[in-house]
Formats: C-alpha cells, sequence, structure tokens
C-alpha cells in the first residue's frame, strides 16, 4: 500500500512537473537567461511540490506501459511550452516598439546586448524590454503567470487529446497582436518623426544652402528623446494593461 501511494504521489509530481518546468522555461523574467539554471530548477520544483496536492485529484491514473506514460509527459510538456510562449509574445511587443523608435529617432545603429530578447538589439528595444521585466515584477503580474498555469488544468485535461490546431492558432493571433501593440506604442514618435522629416524637407527645399543633415540630426535626436520620456508613462501603462488581459483570459477558464 505504502509503495502504491509513493508511486501514485511520485507520478503526479512528475506530471505536474513537467508542465510547470516547461512553462517556467520561458516565462518573462524567470526564464530568462540571465537567471541561473539552478534557481529556476528549484523555483519549478518548489512550485510544482506545492501545487500537487491541490492538483493530484485531477490528475489520471499511472498508466500501466512506459509509452503511455511517455505520450502523457510529452503532452504536458507541449502544454506548458504553449504556457510560456504567450506571455514571452506578448513582452515582444516592447521589442518591436523599441526598434520602431529607434528608427524614427535615428538611433537604429545602436547595438547593445538585450537580457530579455536575448540577442544584440537597439539601445531603446533593451530599454523597453528591461523597463517591462520591472514592471511586471514591481505590479505582482508574475502571479497571473502562474496563476495561469494552474487554471490551465481545468482547459487542458493531462492525458487528454491536445487541440494543436487550436494551439497553434492562438499563437499566430497572440504573434500578430503583439506586432500591432508594438507599433501602437511606438505611434506618438511615429507622428513625430513623419512631422519633423517633412518639416526639414520643405526647408531643405526653401534653402538649398542648409545642410540638412549637420543641421537636421541633433535637433531630431533631441525632440524623440523628449518625447519619448513625455510619452513612456503612457507607453507602459498601455502595455500592461494588454499583458494583464492576456494574462487574465489564461487564468480564468
Amino acid at each position: 500500500m505504502l509503495e502504491q501511494l509513493i508511486n501514485l504521489n511520485l507520478f503526479a509530481f512528475l506530471l505536474i512537473f513537467s508542465r510547470i518546468g516547461s512553462a517556467f522555461m520561458l516565462l518573462p523574467g524567470i526564464g530568462q537567461q540571465f537567471v541561473s539554471p539552478n534557481i529556476r530548477l528549484t523555483f519549478a520544483l518548489l512550485v510544482s511540490f506545492v501545487m500537487t496536492p491541490v492538483l493530484m485529484n485531477t490528475l489520471p491514473a499511472m498508466p500501466p506501459t512506459v509509452a503511455e506514460t511517455s505520450l502523457i509527459l510529452v503532452g504536458e510538456v507541449l502544454i506548458g511550452i504553449f504556457l510560456g510562449l504567450i506571455p514571452r509574445i506578448v513582452m515582444a511587443a516592447l521589442q518591436t516598439a523599441g526598434t520602431v523608435l529607434s528608427l524614427v529617432s535615428s538611433m537604429a545603429n545602436m547595438f547593445v546586448l538585450d537580457p530579455i530578447s536575448e540577442q544584440q538589439s537597439s539601445l531603446l528595444s533593451t530599454f523597453l524590454g528591461i523597463m517591462g521585466i520591472v514592471l511586471v515584477f514591481v505590479s505582482d503580474t508574475h502571479h497571473l503567470m502562474i496563476a495561469a498555469i494552474t487554471e490551465s488544468y481545468t482547459i487542458f485535461i493531462p492525458g487528454g487529446p491536445l487541440a494543436v490546431g487550436d494551439m497553434a492558432d492562438v499563437l499566430a493571433r497572440k504573434t500578430a497582436d503583439s506586432f500591432r501593440i508594438g507599433v501602437q506604442l511606438s505611434s506618438p514618435l511615429i507622428l513625430t518623426g513623419l512631422a519633423y522629416y517633412v518639416g526639414l524637407g520643405i526647408m531643405g527645399r526653401l534653402m538649398p544652402q542648409l545642410p540638412v543633415f549637420f543641421f537636421g540630426l541633433p535637433a531630431q535626436i533631441t525632440t524623440q528623446i523628449t518625447v519619448i520620456a513625455i510619452a513612456l508613462p503612457g507607453m507602459m501603462l498601455v502595455f500592461m494593461t494588454y499583458l494583464e488581459n492576456n494574462l487574465i483570459n489564461l487564468a480564468i477558464p
């Protein structure tokens, strides 16, 4: 009896850890490369240990064969990857916004290592990404990420069939929405840059002897930095609202 109970608990823990660990591998902030793998693993194990008694009644019985057990574990891993990709795709809106801002402000050639996107990126993209991660933890939005993973057991039943088509459709829609939100976040600078370029072109036609590039670049950078400082609180407020709405849709079935 004791041996059966131990085996059942270990199977339940392994099943829960497969989904939670896969999601934590991709979640923004928690799953970034600058976070130590040992810390990520420890955090995933602790959350799985806490959630095992709560979710044990919703889990299927341990299959009699290794093949069936492997299929269930692979399905849980895929679900965890899906749940971790959605916040990561939403966070990519800041990467899109920063790239557009860099282009319209003539700072696109200023590349630094972005710890959020884990690649070389523009300075403004890195700045917005780090600010987004800070706001996620300051506003306790990461609790919604964990709640979304926990509540996913009411939507994705362990051992049930995977809705691969629906999951792919959701990811495609979230990617399109992320790009749209990123462009919308950068709209103040797009309008400012367009007005500036039109005015600079008119000045160049009216005064051919004016050194347009020598005169225009410092003024453009100064103007765009000022507009960014003014519009930044509103941009981040819109982004955090967008992120919270997506996480709430996952956390509330």
